[in-house]
């Protein structure tokens, strides 16, 4: 198999970059929630409604955006989401009260919408067939650096200078990806813009109502244990601040390993692919009650977490790929983000009402029953006969 050649390399290196600095923004306050909550004078709760807000918004504003920008260029339109998302962040550290903190971050999740609507397409399309699941991959690996370095150190200069520094320094982050992806992101070929006319094509896709069916089930249960994971290591497994810090980073490095599995064995194996890594989400959400055992049981959840949770994700997005039209693959994408962004809000919310009533020991529990219906459901609705082929 040939190399990808460097006009294919820098902008999926951009693109990795890109991806690095969403997912550390998206997951920052996860890492920071116990400061962002007593700056404000607000319980961890209610600090963690941001994260089920930002979620929402994402879930709202994924399909319109995407529809809008479907009649842009992919280069300007990716240009214009960074520019968007830099603009968030410099509000993010400067925001005087929480409300408007939460507002600065809804700018934030309309960039967030569109990004992760059109990164896997346009990673695919940066590359050739050949080396479409290595391109996702990238992507993938940018998402999963972004948790071994991008939100434990977040949560480093949070901890040393203040929260409202993170964001500073991932705005500044964003600068320099705006300007690298300005030099080096090819400019593509415009598709035909997706309209309202051809969504009921895409809602007779039983394959992709299938994927879509799991994923909420998949997101809420993952958030339910992990928009809580920093209070509940640090208040139910009692580890110190640096060992939850180095829990986080074992989370991130597993999600590498999950990238790099799906590189390896997803072609081949495609749907017990996607049930392995469901399982292994439910089983480390169940597990999280162990992690007051010892310090290497924490690291032993995270590591399984992390890789379950990564490749469970990049192995869905290409089935999207898979099974709609080139030109509708970005908004089925952006369907698919919006979902999971639900997902990701009812679960922060359930997480923080388990914390509030029955305590946050019980967070990994519920949200570990959740990923076995995820599971269950994968195996009843996404077997063999599912999915066609992949298109040439």
């Amino acid at each position: 198999m040939s190399r990808p050649n460097l006009g294919m390399w820098l902008p999926l290196v951009g693109l990795a970059f890109a991806a690095f600095m969403f997912n550390t923004s998206e997951f920052m306050p996860v890492g920071l929630l116990t400061d962002i909550a007593g700056s404000f004078r607000l319980s961890e709760a209610q600090a963690g409604m941001m994260i089920s807000i930002y979620a929402w918004a994402v879930m709202l504003l994924s399909l319109p955006l995407m529809m809008w920008g479907s009649r842009l260029p992919m280069r300007t339109l990716l240009l214009l989401v960074i520019g968007l998302f830099l603009a968030g962040q410099a509000a993010s550290a400067v925001a005087p009260t929480f409300p408007l903190l939460v507002v600065a971050r809804l700018l934030v999740a309309a960039a967030h919408a569109v990004f992760w609507s059109i990164a896997s397409p346009l990673a695919t399309r940066v590359a050739d067939d050949r080396h479409a699941a290595t391109a996702m991959s990238m992507v993938v690996t940018g998402s999963s650096v972004a948790m071994i370095f991008g939100m434990p150190l977040g949560r480093v200069i949070g901890l040393a200078v203040g929260w409202r520094m993170t964001f500073a320094c991932v705005g500044a982050v964003a600068l320099c990806v705006l300007l690298l992806m300005a030099a080096v992101m090819p400019r593509l070929e415009k598709g035909e813009p997706f309209t309202l006319a051809q969504m009921p094509t895409l809602l007779r896709n039983r394959s992709l109502m299938a994927i879509y069916a799991v994923t909420i089930l998949a997101a809420t249960g993952y958030y339910t244990g992990y928009s809580y994971v920093e209070p509940f290591l640090q208040q139910v497994a009692s580890l110190a601040d640096g060992t939850i810090t180095a829990a986080l980073m074992a989370f991130g490095c597993a999600g590498i390993v999950g990238s790099l599995l799906f590189s390896r064995f997803y072609d081949g194996h495609r749907t017990s692919f996607s049930r392995v890594m469901l399982a292994g989400l439910a089983l480390a959400l169940l597990l999280m009650a162990v992690t007051g055992i010892a310090p290497m049981a924490a690291f032993g959840v995270c590591f399984i977490w992390g890789l379950s949770a990564t490749a469970f994700n990049v192995a869905f997005q290409a089935e999207i790929i898979r099974v709609t039209p080139p030109d509708a693959s970005a908004v089925a994408m952006s369907i698919f983000s919006g979902l999971f962004n639900l997902g990701i809000g009812c679960g922060t919310w359930l997480g923080g009402m388990v914390t509030d009533s029955i305590g946050i020991g019980q967070v990994g529990l519920v949200g570990g029953v959740i990923a076995v219906l995820a599971f269950i459901a994968c195996c009843a609705t996404m077997g063999k006969r599912a999915f066609p082929a992949a298109r040439a």
